[in-house]
């Protein structure tokens, strides 16, 4: 097996084939691949976050079928889309459904994926297979070195807590819910299903962080409750409102490379693999 890493600096496996990527001036992705010979199988890993990083692992397939690469694998950590896998109001797309639908029209061998944000995308993809997020909620554990409470932040995030709590041997589930409007996206009427915490250092563990609202919100409520430290794990961090806020809230914030490299005091990452 060889290794495509399209990200220089994301390269999970072995190092990666000889290539060069470049953007034409009228924005379309473009691949020139200088190992020859190739083995017959081949796996590319790429970090989505736009359409044109989604270009280019078309291309880079394109390019490697052209070279009678026979097996070709994919690794897309971050799946993207992910959160919009239902129509919540009439107008709206399902998003993620539509990435599926590309991905799926490459045939790959298979297509490997960390932590989806729900069911719906592993039941869209073709060939998929799930990496779930026990082993980095597992290291983020050995990292904070003390006993913990794992918090789940919504009712949408409880199946996947108590499957993370029973590999790790049966860890304290608190559990939690927030309201959402759909037209404006804000979010109101956090609650603790819990009286009193005690003090128990607090992991709240969900698969995406984007703006940090939904944690923000938490963390209000949670020492409402008596919570002592507050930590959080999350598995693709997007972080697109910054660090400042949820640096005054949280202790340390956990997360993997699936999304990005970030440099910053409060983020300890975990490589995705």
């Amino acid at each position: 097996m060889k290794y495509l890493h399209l990200d220089p600096s994301f390269a999970p496996y072995d190092k990666s084939i000889d290539f060069e990527s470049f953007t034409f001036t009228g924005g379309e992705p473009h691949i020139k691949i200088l190992e020859q010979g190739l083995e017959d199988a081949v796996t590319i890993t790429h970090r989505i976050n736009s359409f044109n990083d989604l270009g280019l692992l078309l291309v880079a397939t394109d390019a490697l079928r052209r070279m009678d690469v026979k097996v070709i694998n994919a690794f897309i950590p971050y799946f993207p889309a992910a959160r919009q896998d239902r129509v919540m109001v009439p107008g709206e797309s399902l998003s993620v459904k539509v990435y599926a639908d590309i991905i799926n029209t490459q045939n790959y061998n298979r297509v490997t994926i960390f932590d989806p944000h729900s069911e719906v995308t592993p039941a869209l993809l073709n060939n998929v297979k799930v990496i779930p997020n026990y082993e980095f909620i597992k290291e983020s554990i050995k990292e904070i070195n003390e006993e913990v409470v794992l918090v789940s932040p919504d009712g949408g995030a409880l199946k996947k807590i108590y499957k993370v709590s029973e590999y790790l041997g049966g860890i304290e589930v608190i559990e939690c819910s927030k309201k959402r409007d759909v037209k404006t996206g804000r979010l109101s009427g956090f609650r603790v299903y819990e009286e009193d915490l005690k003090e128990k250092h607090c992991l709240i563990v969900d698969d995406i962080c984007d703006g940090g609202g939904t944690f923000l919100g938490l963390a209000e409520a949670l020492k409402q409750k008596n919570a002592g430290t507050l930590t959080l794990a999350i598995s693709h961090g997007i972080f697109s409102n910054g660090f400042e806020q949820l640096g005054k809230q949280f202790d340390a914030i956990y997360t993997t490379n699936s999304c990005k490299d970030i440099d910053q005091e409060v983020i300890t990452q975990i490589p995705v693999l």
